[in-house]
C-alpha cells in the first residue's frame, strides 16, 4: 500500500466523516482515476513528434499510454482522419497513489511562480482538471532529452458528489489550492 493510500485510510476517511456528516465510511469521497493527456498538434506535419510524447509520458506516468487518433478530417488544419494527435494514460490505484504523491511533492514546487491551483477547476460533478505548462517539472525527464517542451492536462476523478467534498477531499491529499 502507496503513503498517500494510508493516509487516505487513516487519516483523511475520518476527517470526512466527521466534517460532512457521513453516516458509512463507504459514503466518504474517494479518488477513482486520474487521467493524463497531451496533445501534440504538431504531430500532423510531422508524425515522429509523437514518439517523444510517448516516451516522456511513459516516464512521468510509469505505464505506456495509448495514442490518440484524430476522429474526423479537417482541411483547415491539414487534419485527415486517423491521424496521431496526441497521447494519454489512465492511472489506477497504486499508481494512481504513487503519481499524486509525486505531483504535488515534487512537481507542482518545480513550477516557475506557483501561487497553487485554481480552485474553480471543477466540473459541478466533483471532477478537478489542471494543466502544466511543460512536461518538465517532473523529475523523471531530463531536461537535455527533451525533444519539444509540451503542456500536459491531469484530471482528478473522484466519487463526490458535490465539488465542495471533492475540493476538501483533494486539499486533504495535499493539492494547494489557491484561496
Amino acid at each position: 500500500m502507496t503513503r498517500l493510500n494510508e493516509k487516505y485510510n487513516d487519516v483523511i476517511k475520518p476527517k470526512m466523516v466527521e466534517a460532512h456528516g457521513y453516516t458509512n465510511t463507504m459514503q466518504v469521497p474517494r479518488i477513482e482515476k486520474i487521467v493524463i493527456n497531451m496533445g501534440v498538434g504538431e504531430a500532423a506535419k510531422d508524425s515522429k513528434l509523437i514518439n517523444g510524447a510517448v516516451t516522456d509520458m511513459t516516464a512521468i506516468a510509469g505505464q505506456k499510454p495509448v495514442v490518440t487518433k484524430a476522429k474526423k478530417s479537417i482541411a483547415n488544419y491539414k487534419l485527415r482522419e486517423g491521424m496521431d494527435l496526441g497521447v494519454k494514460v489512465t492511472l489506477r490505484k497504486a499508481r494512481m497513489y504513487e503519481f499524486l504523491d509525486r505531483m504535488v511533492n515534487v512537481a507542482m514546487p518545480r513550477i516557475r511562480d506557483f501561487q497553487g491551483v485554481s480552485g474553480k477547476s471543477f466540473d459541478g460533478r466533483g471532477n478537478f482538471a489542471m494543466g502544466f505548462k511543460e512536461q518538465i517539472v517532473f523529475p523523471e525527464i531530463e531536461y537535455d532529452q527533451v525533444d519539444q517542451v509540451r503542456g500536459m492536462d491531469v484530471i482528478i476523478v473522484t466519487t463526490a458528489k458535490t465539488d465542495a467534498e471533492a475540493k476538501t477531499l483533494l486539499a486533504e491529499f495535499g493539492i494547494p489550492f489557491r484561496n
